[in-house]
């Protein structure tokens, strides 16, 4: 593990350089930058290398070296169905998860983000899929992205979901009676492919 001030700086520049990409507001943006700064200092001092060279690494936007972005999709089976959240976005279903956090796991962001959309605990057993979203059939997507599935086991069962802040149900589903999907998050392979990686015994990840 990396040092905790490490990681804490590390975690304060980004959301202080993700605050600065959608705030629409001034003084709020002038505050990101503040925070930017300090967190820059920090790094500075932790690594003992020059201020000017933090700010190059980490620099943001067309200066930068743009990387895939990277989601997490959690696939919960209980009774030989499956838990979809109903996306406030767009008023369909998909397996819960989103934007993976710096300073977090990919098992321990999926542990998060399933807890945040719908209310179960849960741990990441497995890996069952790592799929590049521009290669698989999903919508088209100006951006790019890694994909990581997880099988998650719920912490108590069985378990009773509820819909979190950024969701509008959650439900368990046979996979022969989907509701309509968010397509650009989950389609119906990714579902069927849990199941398959449960069922059959074979373990390896799928991969695009």
């Amino acid at each position: 593990m990396e040092d905790l001030w490490l990681a804490q700086a590390k975690r304060l520049l980004a959301l202080a350089q993700t605050g600065q990409q959608f705030t629409r507001d001034e003084f709020d943006r002038e505050r990101y930058q503040e925070i930017e700064a300090i967190a820059h200092h920090m790094l500075a001092q932790l690594g003992r290398i020059p201020l000017t060279t933090v700010a190059q690494l980490f620099a943001t936007g067309e200066t930068g070296y743009v990387t895939p972005k990277v989601e997490v999709r959690g696939a919960i089976i209980q009774d030989g169905r499956i838990l979809l959240v109903q996306e406030k976005e767009d008023g369909r279903w998909a397996l819960p998860g989103g934007y993976a956090d710096v300073g977090l796991s990919a098992a321990h962001n999926v542990e998060k983000e399933v807890w945040e959309e719908a209310c179960v605990r849960v741990r990441a057993r497995h890996l069952f899929a790592l799929r590049h979203k521009a290669s698989a059939p999903y919508p088209p997507d100006p951006r790019d992205f890694y994909k990581l599935h997880f099988i998650c086991d719920p912490e108590q069962s069985p378990c009773h979901p509820r819909p979190g802040p950024e969701t509008l149900a959650a439900e368990f589903f046979p996979p022969e009676q989907l509701p309509p999907l968010s397509l650009g998050k989950t389609l119906a392979e990714d579902i069927q492919r849990a199941f398959d990686f449960l069922q059959s015994g074979d373990r390896a990840v799928q991969l695009d």
